[in-house]
């Protein structure tokens, strides 16, 4: 079974609990030490080429792309400290708005959101929320199909840019 597939499958299992040995990309995202429904996959590539290739994935999967904001920079206005963070706003609305049809209060998810972020030692990671926790945040039960089709772009898209 090829690496994508194993880890389709284990996010549709929800046994996202494996650790990637330090300094080695994650192949398979893990849930975030300080937030549960958030998922988290290391990059083997440095911080610039991370966004980079997550914009260029979005791209090229025809994805719209919103923004790209570079919320260190934001920081750095404001005359505050914060280690490297860009947050990268991008979505398919044919897709994202079936949620919104749902539970409108979904909006506040949409469109999708992944960071990409740089901690004290140099690593780099995406994360992303948990499509699985949005469903049950928003109580959305008539949409499997659409939040599993999510999840597996989510996944393509960070294992693209962090490989």
């Amino acid at each position: 079974m090829n690496r994508f597939k194993s880890f389709v499958l284990a996010m549709a299992a929800g046994s996202l609990l494996s650790v990637a040995p330090a300094g080695r990309a994650s192949e398979v995202p893990v849930r975030a030490q300080t937030a549960g429904d958030v998922l988290t996959l290391k990059s083997a590539n440095g911080f610039d080429a991370t966004v980079n290739k997550l914009v260029a994935d979005v791209t090229a999967k025809g994805i719209q792309h919103f923004a790209t904001i570079d919320q260190a920079e934001l920081a750095l206005g404001a005359s505050l400290p914060l280690r490297r963070s860009t947050l990268i706003l991008f979505g398919n609305p044919p897709l994202g708005v079936q949620f919104l049809q749902s539970n409108p209060l979904a909006g506040l998810d949409w469109p999708v959101r992944m960071l990409v972020t740089e901690d004290s030692a140099g690593r780099v990671a995406v994360a992303w929320t948990d499509f699985g926790a949005i469903a049950n945040r928003y109580h959305i039960t008539d949409r499997e199909a659409q939040f599993r089709m999510a999840s597996e772009v989510a996944a393509s898209i960070a294992s693209a840019a962090t490989q």
